[in-house]
C-alpha cells in the first residue's frame, strides 16, 4: 500500500493525533531520510499500521478487515498459488456459504493485481484491505507442513553418533541441521509459542512448544541429532561450543514473515545431555492497551488513577509466566515520552522499549539489582522499572526512590495483591514507609481464550451448580447479588458492550431477572470442556489501590486477611472474580480460572 505524502498529511490530521509542530518536525524528518512519509509516521507512534490502513480503507471506500491467520481454512488458501498471493500480497481468508469468496488485499487500488485475481477468483469476489503485517501473516499458513520438512530434513542429514565431535560440515549454514533449527524455530512462531524445548531422553530428543501456558510435544527426533542441533543453536547465540558441564545463556535474532524475532537461549546440562530453552519474543509487536490486556471496570479505573501520579510505588505481584512483564511493557511504552527519563533495571532485558534506558543485571560484574538501582538513582529518572524485588536492600532503595519523587514500578511473587504487602514487611521496610509510598498493587494470571464458534453449551446438574458456586463464593444470596452487579457492568457498562471476538453482545446474552448468575454463565459461556479449542490468552486482575483505611491496616502491622477483606469492601473485583466475569462474557471457562487462581 503505498500512500501519496498529501493524503498521508490529511490522514494524521483527520486522526487528530498530531499538530502542527509535530507534523513540521515529521515532514523535516522525512525530507532528511527520503522515506515515505507513511513509513516516517509509522516508525515514530503516530500511527500505527493498523490505524492508518483503516483511515485509508474510509478514504478509498474499500472495507478494512484485520484477519486471524489460524483462522484460515485450508480450502480458502488453495484458491489461488502461494506465489501468486506473494506477488500480489492478497490472500482469500473466507469462502462464504454461497461460494462467495473473500480477498484481503494490501493495495486494493492496484487495478492490475485485481483484475487478474478476479479472473482467478470470478467476478463475485468481496475484496478488502487488510493491513501489510497481516497480511504476510496470513501468506505464511500455506506452510502448514513444516513438521513434515523437519522429518526430510532430518531424513537427509548424515550427522554421527551423539557422543562422536561434531562436524563443521554438520552445523553450516545451509546444512540440514541447520535447516532443522531454523525450521523448529519458525513452526514455533507460527503456533504462537512462547517457548521451544529441545529435551534429550533415553533414546530420541523431544521438541516441546509452549502455547498458551501449555507445553505439548510436536516431534521427537533421532537422539543422534541432539548434539549438532544443541551446536547450532550455540553459534547463532554466540555460545562456546565445546563447554557442556555448566548452564549457559544467550540471545539470537530472527526474521519470520513480516516479524523480528528474538530468542533468549538457555542451555542446561542434564542426566541425557544438554536441555535447550528459547523463549521467543517478538520485537514486532505493539505495546497492547490497559483495556487489550484485560483491565476493565473499578480495576481499569483504579490502575488509571495511580499511573497519573507523579512518584509513589506501583507494584504487579504474581507466579512466573502470569503476564506481569507485558503488563509493565504497556505501561511504560505508554509513559514513554521525550520529556521523561525512563530507566529500567532487568533481569534479563526481555522487552525493547526505544527511547528507555534498559540495564541488564550482570552479578559477575557487580551488576546486581541494588548497583544498578542506586546508579539509576544518579541517572535523573522520573520513571524507575525495577524487575524484581529479590531481597531487602533492593526493597528499601525502591521505597527510596519513591520517597524523593520518583514513579517505581516493579514486581513480587506473591499469591496476590493483598499479601504482597506483608511481604514487603518482612523484608524489613517500615510500615509507615509503605502505607506512604505505595499507590497500587496489580495481581495477575493468564487464562487461556475460548473460540468463540467451537464451544458447546450444556445444562449442569444441581450438584455441579452448587460446587462451581461455592469455588467462586457466589453460593450466598448476597454474594450472588454482588457478582451479578458486576456482570451487569460488565456487559452494559461502556466496557462490556463487546463480546471475546469484537461483536455486539445480542440480547439473548444479556442478563435475566429470573436466572441465576451460574445458571447463565452456563448458558452463555459455553460448555466447560470445548470442542474446539483456545487461542491465545488474557489477564484476569485485581488492583487493590492504597485507601485511608487500608494504610491503617498496613500501619497496624495486619496479616494478609484483613487487608484483603477491607479492600474487597472497598469495591476490588478479585481475580478469581474478574475471572468469573469474563467467563460470563465468554472469553474463558471456569476451569481456566480455577486453574490458575486455586492455590495449591
Amino acid at each position: 500500500m503505498r500512500i501519496s505524502d498529501s493524503l498521508v498529511i490529511e490522514l494524521l490530521k483527520q486522526s487528530k493525533k498530531i499538530n502542527d509542530d509535530q507534523l513540521k518536525v515529521l515532514l523535516e524528518q522525512h525530507k532528511t531520510e527520503k522515506r515515505p512519509l507513511q513509513d516516517v509516521a509509522v516508525r515514530n507512534n503516530l500511527l500505527s499500521e493498523k490505524d492508518l490502513t483503516q483511515l485509508y480503507a474510509e478514504q478509498i471506500d474499500v472495507p478494512f478487515v484485520e484477519i486471524n491467520p489460524r483462522n484460515i481454512g485450508k480450502d480458502a488458501l488453495k484458491l489461488i498459488p502461494e506465489r501468486i498471493a506473494r506477488q500480489y500480497n492478497a490472500v482469500v481468508f473466507e469462502v462464504q456459504k454461497d461460494g462467495n469468496p473473500h480477498l484481503a488485499m494490501e493495495d486494493p487500488d492496484d487495478v492490475q493485481a485485481l483484475n487478474f485475481l478476479q479472473k482467478q477468483l470470478g467476478t463475485n469476489v468481496k475484496v478488502y484491505i487488510a493491513p501489510r503485517s497481516n497480511i504476510l501473516s496470513a501468506i505464511d499458513q500455506y506452510r502448514t507442513n513444516i513438521g513434515g520438512e523437519l522429518t526430510q530434513a532430518v531424513a537427509s542429514s548424515e550427522t554421527a553418533e551423539a557422543d562422536e565431535k561434531i562436524r563443521e560440515e554438520d552445523v553450516a549454514e545451509d546444512s540440514p541441521v541447520a535447516k532443522s533449527v531454523n525450521l523448529i524455530v519458525e513452526y514455533a512462531i507460527k503456533q504462537s509459542a512462547s517457548d521451544v524445548h529441545i529435551e534429550p531422553r533415553d533414546d530420541y530428543v523431544s521438541i516441546r512448544y509452549r502455547i498458551d501456558g501449555q507445553l505439548k510435544e510436536t516431534n521427537r527426533l533421532p537422539k543422534k541429532m541432539l548434539a549438532p542441533l544443541v551446536s547450532r543453536i550455540k553459534i547463532l547465540s554466540n555460545l562456546k561450543i565445546d563447554e557442556r558441564r555448566v548452564p549457559q545463556d544467550g540471545r539470537f535474532k530472527v526474521v519470520v514473515g513480516s516479524g523480528q524475532y528474538a530468542l533468549r537461549v538457555s542451555t542446561l546440562p542434564i542426566v541425557d545431555g544438554e536441555k535447550v530453552v528459547m523463549r521467543i519474543l517478538n520485537e514486532s509487536s505493539k505495546p497492547s492497551t490497559l483495556q487489550e490486556l484485560g483491565f476493565w471496570g473499578t480495576s481499569l479505573e483504579n490502575l488509571e488513577q495511580a499511573l497519573t501520579r507523579p512518584h509513589g510505588m506501583i507494584l504487579f505481584t504474581g507466579p512466573t509466566g502470569s503476564g506481569k512483564s507485558t503488563s509493565l511493557f504497556s505501561i511504560l511504552s505508554r509513559l514513554n515520552q521525550p520529556s521523561v527519563n525512563i530507566s529500567t533495571v532487568e533481569d534479563p532485558v526481555e522487552y525493547r522499549i526505544p527511547g528507555v534506558n534498559q540495564v541488564q543485571v550482570n552479578p559477575v560484574a557487580g551488576m546486581t539489582f541494588p548497583n544498578a538501582l542506586r546508579a539509576l538513582l544518579r541517572q535523573d529518572p522520573n520513571i524507575i522499572m525495577v524487575g524484581e524485588i529479590r531481597d531487602a536492600e533492593t526493597a528499601n532503595l525502591a521505597v527510596q526512590a519513591a520517597l524523593t519523587g520518583h514513579l517505581v514500578f516493579s514486581t513480587l511473587h506473591t499469591n496476590n495483591a493483598a499479601t504482597c504487602l506483608p511481604r514487603l514487611l518482612d523484608m524489613g521496610i517500615e510500615p509507615f514507609l509503605i502505607a506512604s509510598t505505595v499507590r497500587a498493587v496489580v495481581g495477575q494470571r493468564l487464562v487461556r481464550k475460548l473460540v468463540p464458534e467451537s464451544t458447546e453449551i450444556f445444562r449442569p446438574d444441581e450438584a455441579t451448580l452448587r460446587r462451581i458456586g461455592k469455588a467462586f463464593s457466589v453460593d450466598s444470596a448476597e454474594k450472588m447479588k454482588h457478582v451479578h452487579e458486576l456482570e451487569l457492568q460488565a456487559i452494559e457498562g461502556s466496557i462490556g458492550q463487546l463480546s471475546a471476538d469484537g461483536k455486539p453482545i445480542p440480547d439473548s446474552a444479556k442478563p435475566s431477572t429470573t436466572e441465576s448468575t451460574i445458571e447463565r454463565l452456563w448458558r452463555v459461556s459455553g460448555s466447560s470442556n470445548p470442542i474446539g479449542a483456545f487461542r491465545g490468552r488474557v489477564g484476569i486482575y485485581e488492583v487493590l489501590p492504597m485507601t485511608p483505611t487500608l494504610q491503617k491496616l498496613i500501619i497496624s502491622n495486619s496479616a494478609s486477611e484483613p487487608i484483603q477483606e477491607q479492600a474487597i469492601a472497598e469495591g476490588m473485583i478479585t481475580m478469581q472474580n474478574d475471572g468469573f466475569i469474563k467467563a460470563l462474557r465468554g472469553q474463558t471457562t471456569l476451569e481456566e480460572v480455577m486453574r490458575v487462581t486455586t492455590e495449591k
